[in-house]
């Protein structure tokens, strides 16, 4: 007894003797307030990261997606999960929302979340408007709680408010872009182009024109310009044909030069027309444009009517399959659609010219 006693008296007077003060930092107290609330006794704390997902309330179902997504948290340290999985859970996140982020981003846990936590989070509740609204965000671009705070996300959330997007066409264009803030940049060149497009900050445009110039490669850009200039159209119509249309950047020079060269080459449209039906770009070429063009040419083989020409081909183009086949296809007699309708789903399934000679170049991001 006495010599324990004299251990307790040593150490009390170290520790007076000592007189230093420490700053503890809030995550450990996080941290300490996770294990403490799930380890009461030894037999409730977690042996492992199954455990831990497990309390949190993820079924066998969920476990097999999460592993199968990322095979190393399966032997996750148990104190580090926790604690991020109680930062989560302050913003209402739940055990399906945290398959949905690993499933989007497999190596989230192994990123330091509690780096200016609460500053980020009163930071993106104001920009979202709510809680709610930014769990909807995390679920969708698990990185904005991974992104440098200072360095990168402010900066870029400011650079497009002082372009005049802000409140509802900010939100917007971070819900359908995520790649938005690591990828955005800006130089007098793209400025430039911003201006060619001629859209001005109150069109419904404005957003997509500048998010989309902001977070593609000056290369990409150039090569989608000099792509369609090759097709006859002038710089000055293909910046109008951006800022009517945006999302044509979105598409790859591939399937801008494929379409193209079928619309112009088989179906002998100008590129005129084109610019004025910009959804000739978007339509899928295998899919749609090529079966109903060929569809058209074995009715007016076969004299029937009505006939896919003129002003009609570009309105059933547009038209949904059901209606399409109804109007062109179903009107006729039984024997006549089938015909018409066997035709018309083998040259659905004819393969793309050259494709098996075709080269796949991995660029990367591809705007």
């Amino acid at each position: 007894m006495f010599p324990k006693l004299h251990a307790l008296l040593k150490f009390k007077f170290i520790v007076s003797a000592s007189n230093r003060s420490f700053t503890i930092p809030s995550s450990v107290f996080r941290i300490t307030a996770t294990c403490s609330t799930i380890c009461q006794n030894q037999v409730e704390c977690p042996r492992d990261s199954i455990e831990v997902f497990r309390k949190w309330g993820c079924g066998e179902d969920d476990l097999l997606k999460i592993f199968s997504r990322q095979p190393s948290l399966r032997h996750a340290q148990v104190t580090p999960l926790l604690s991020k999985l109680n930062l989560l859970s302050t913003l209402g996140l739940t055990s399906s929302d945290i398959v949905k982020i690993i499933n989007c981003r497999p190596r989230f846990f192994c990123s330091r979340i509690s780096n200016c936590f609460d500053e980020r989070i009163d930071f993106l509740v104001k920009l979202f408007g709510s809680k709610e609204m930014l769990r909807k965000a995390i679920i969708r671009n698990p990185s904005l709680l991974t992104y440098d705070f200072h360095k990168k996300m402010k900066p870029v959330i400011s650079l497009y408010e002082e372009f005049g997007i802000s409140g509802n066409d900010l939100i917007a264009m971070l819900m359908s872009r995520p790649t938005l803030i690591p990828r955005t940049s800006f130089n007098e060149e793209k400025m430039e182009y911003i201006q060619k497009t001629g859209v001005s900050n109150g069109s419904k445009m404005y957003k997509y024109v500048v998010s989309l110039i902001g977070i593609s490669r000056i290369e990409t850009l150039r090569e989608k310009v000099t792509n369609l200039e090759k097709f006859g159209c002038s710089e000055e119509e293909i910046w109008s044909l951006f800022g009517r249309s945006p999302l044509i950047l979105t598409l790859s020079v591939d399937k801008v030069q494929r379409n193209m060269t079928f619309v112009l080459g088989t179906m002998k449209l100008a590129p005129k027309v084109v610019l004025e039906h910009p959804f000739l770009l978007f339509s899928n070429l295998e899919a749609i444009l090529r079966p109903r063009v060929l569809l058209d040419r074995k009715i007016k083989e076969m004299d029937l009517h009505p006939q896919v020409n003129g002003s009609i081909m570009l309105r059933a183009l547009r038209m949904t399959e059901n209606r399409f086949l109804n109007v062109f296809v179903r009107c006729h007699p039984q024997d006549v659609a089938t015909e018409l309708l066997e035709f018309y789903n083998h040259a659905k399934d004819l393969k793309p010219l050259a494709k098996s000679s075709k080269k796949i170049l991995l660029k990367g991001f591809p705007f």
